[in-house]
């Protein structure tokens, strides 16, 4: 059976069922061999447009651009129309400094957006300690995932004493800073901090929500956000670490040869 077109090049619609070669397969490589030639240099069709254009059904059409995304060729999220595959941005990040990854990736040319996934107010006797409160303070949460020019970029897990963070369960946390929001909602701005940074692997769930293939390496950030002396803030950040990296300035210190200072390394027992 013989569909669309008659003509058999590339990219002239033509699909024909034979055994063994299941039509998304054969669209999927007729796509391919279109990609290769830059025929869409002005845009991917839609999927209505391909099924027109194929005489396929839109499941076809679906399971070929699936694969086609899996290659890395085409990015293709739910409710929005396929489009080909850019290199990600590696957003740098200068060390020692209180940054906001916001403003980062922000400062690399990239739409910043954010998807709350939680935002409520729970007490939590591990993280409570580490902002010198006793176990049963209640604390704000905030779990977000960060996108970075429309692509998964962080899993960003956030933590303060419900006394300073309240005002923020009425935030707006789509397209700002937390820091921002912060500022804005109580004066109380971030003046310094205390991070560390580990090498992980993700958890299966964790990397389902980064887009990550398994297994894949990612950046484990832990701050203790500090303000005039305070700890406000105490957060766990996922980050893909192929698209972040973090730089710094090495200089000796004074009367010392090839020195560098700002490393530790922290050993870690299984």
């Amino acid at each position: 059976m013989t569909m669309g077109p008659t003509s058999g090049e590339p990219g002239s619609g033509r699909l024909v069922r034979r055994a063994g070669t299941p039509l998304w397969r054969q669209l999927g490589t007729d796509l391919r061999a279109r990609l290769d030639r830059g025929d869409f240099s002005g845009g991917f069709p839609g999927e209505l447009e391909l099924v027109e254009q194929y005489g396929v059904s839109r499941h076809t059409v679906r399971e070929a651009l699936r694969q086609l995304r899996a290659e890395g060729l085409l990015d293709v999220s739910r409710g929005r129309r396929a489009r080909l595959a850019t290199p990600d941005t590696v957003i740098e990040q200068p060390t020692g400094i209180v940054y906001s990854l916001f403003t980062s990736v922000e400062d690399n040319g990239l739409e910043q957006l954010s998807v709350v996934r939680v935002l409520d107010i729970r007490a939590d006797g591990v993280v409570a300690p580490r902002l010198g409160l006793e176990e049963s303070t209640p604390l704000l949460y905030l779990e977000r995932l960060r996108l970075a020019g429309g692509s998964p970029l962080a899993l960003d897990r956030v933590w303060m004493p419900a006394s300073v963070g309240e005002p923020l369960l009425e935030a707006d946390f789509s397209r700002t800073s937390l820091y921002d929001q912060l500022l804005a909602a109580t004066g109380i701005p971030i003046t310094a901090g205390e991070e560390t940074v580990r090498a992980v692997i993700p958890t299966p769930a964790e990397h389902r929500t980064l887009h990550l293939q398994a297994p894949s390496a990612a950046f484990a950030v832990e701050r203790v956000g500090i303000s005039h002396g305070v700890p406000i803030e105490w957060r766990h950040t996922l980050i893909r670490a192929d698209r972040f990296a973090l730089t710094s300035a090495l200089t000796s210190a004074p009367g010392t040869h090839e020195r560098p200072g700002g490393l530790m390394l922290i050993p870690t027992y299984s």
